[in-house]
């Protein structure tokens, strides 16, 4: 016909943009959808065991201390207590020893009871003062509620606090709890570099790739001196 012109699409530029087209039609809502569900990203880390700011709860009506515990008061007045998704992503499973007694008088500051792995042990001393009103004994015979469920099931203490308020001042509550998280897991990976580069020969075990990516439980193969080292970083007042 007259006027008109066929062009091989192999002969041009064409398959070229279509592929290209093709290309980010598969990747902008896969995309979407990453950026959307923050536990997508949660996943991804988990399966490639990773141990990344993504991957922790961080839930908002809580009360976190400096030293990776946490507090939430019920409506009944008493307080809840545990431990923090940080802590347990640093250590793996972890045995508690040491738990308090019913009718118990803590104040803040005080051993409130002791994590082991594999002979090493960590103090965690309490958030708040108060009286034990019950302590959780499912974690003796189910201790992997404290890192499935660490808000939920994995709580440690009932506590009735008397002196809630003065004491919450110095936690981090909602926005103030994922920025101060986002610091301690910057703060973590320094900490590891250089803690595993005083006391092991093989720092690199608790580096996924060269990105400097952290395995999932770094301290669990560590060494005693390592586990010193993170108590007197993270877990004093």
């Amino acid at each position: 016909m007259d006027g008109f012109n066929y062009s091989n699409i192999f002969d041009t530029k064409g398959f070229e943009y279509i592929a290209i087209i093709s290309f980010f039609i598969i990747l902008i809502p896969f995309w979407i959808m990453l950026n959307k569900k923050g536990s997508i990203k949660q996943k991804i880390t988990k399966v490639l065991n990773i141990f990344s700011f993504d991957m922790l709860k961080i839930p908002q009506g809580i009360y976190y201390s400096k030293n990776h515990t946490w507090a939430h008061m019920e409506k009944t007045g008493t307080a809840s207590i545990g431990l923090d998704d940080f802590l347990l992503h640093t250590t793996g499973e972890v045995k508690l020893n040491n738990l308090k007694e019913s009718g118990e008088i803590i104040n803040k500051g005080d051993l409130l009871v002791e994590l082991e792995k594999d002979d090493k042990l960590l103090q965690i001393f309490s958030p708040i003062s108060g009286t034990v009103l019950q302590a959780n004994t499912n974690l003796k015979e189910n201790p992997q509620l404290l890192n499935n469920d660490p808000y939920g099931k994995g709580w440690i203490f009932k506590i009735k606090p008397t002196k809630w308020i003065d004491e919450t001042k110095s936690c981090y509550l909602a926005e103030d709890s994922t920025n101060w998280a986002k610091t301690e897991m910057q703060r973590f990976k320094d900490f590891i570099a250089e803690s595993t580069k005083k006391h092991s020969t093989e720092p690199s075990l608790v580096v996924l790739q060269d990105g400097g990516e952290l395995v999932d439980h770094p301290l669990s193969e560590q060494s005693n001196a390592v586990w010193h080292d993170f108590q007197e970083r993270f877990l004093q007042f």
